[in-house]
């Protein structure tokens, strides 16, 4: 049965962080409450996890994991960067944003998409994730927690222990998140393209809607 572990939303307690990093350690998959809707999480070199994940979710290799970093540093280690695009980044970092970008030598070749070689990547603006990203020191896979077959992300986290008790490690209860997804932007074409529209407005990046 997952784990239960209740924090403050705005100052989580480091004790049960801590306990739940070590259950990412160990290859299990733990749902956080995130600035748009519950992600599962899972580590970011461990195969039987990224599968154990996509079949959670319900998806196949063709479907875009997300690199969760905890700032712009891990960006560009995780994905090619140019000018042009950091300066994007930098204006949507922290946020409720994933990016496509052209995955680096640093991501292992089955988290990318099988053709493009592309991965999702992104920087959550939530003191509960980012403290998580913090204690593990290094980045994560996710995927938003959007049931298979359905369309709307997750946002209780005793629903979410009760529906997936057995395929979880863990459960970060943080109290009411957003429940729309991220905004979806591909930055790796000559400009940027809206994927998905979700919490991000992409006015303010100045993408066209």
């Amino acid at each position: 049965m997952a784990q239960f572990f209740s924090v403050h939303p705005q100052n989580p307690q480091a004790r049960l962080l801590k306990q739940a990093a070590q259950l990412l350690h160990n290859g299990g998959l733990v749902a956080v409450p995130t600035d748009s809707g519950y992600a599962v999480l899972a580590q970011l070199d461990n195969k039987t996890a990224a599968d154990a994940l996509r079949r959670l979710r319900g998806i196949d290799d063709r479907h875009h994991l997300t690199v969760l970093c905890r700032d712009l540093a891990e960006i560009a280690v995780m994905a090619r960067v140019d000018n042009r695009q950091y300066r994007l980044l930098k204006a949507a970092t922290p946020g409720p944003w994933t990016f496509i970008l052209e995955a680096t030598r640093e991501v292992p070749r089955r988290l990318s998409h099988p053709s493009r070689k592309t991965i999702g990547i992104r920087v959550p603006d939530y003191p509960i994730t980012l403290e998580l990203l913090e204690i593990m020191g290094t980045p994560v896979i996710s995927t938003t927690l959007i049931p298979a077959g359905e369309t709307e992300p997750l946002s209780d986290a005793e629903a979410i222990r009760e529906r997936y008790e057995h395929e979880l490690a863990a459960v970060i209860d943080g109290g009411a998140c957003a429940v729309l997804p991220t905004t979806v932007i591909d930055l790796t074409g000559d400009e940027p393209e809206l994927i998905r529209r979700g919490r991000g407005d992409p006015a303010l990046l100045g993408i066209a809607g």
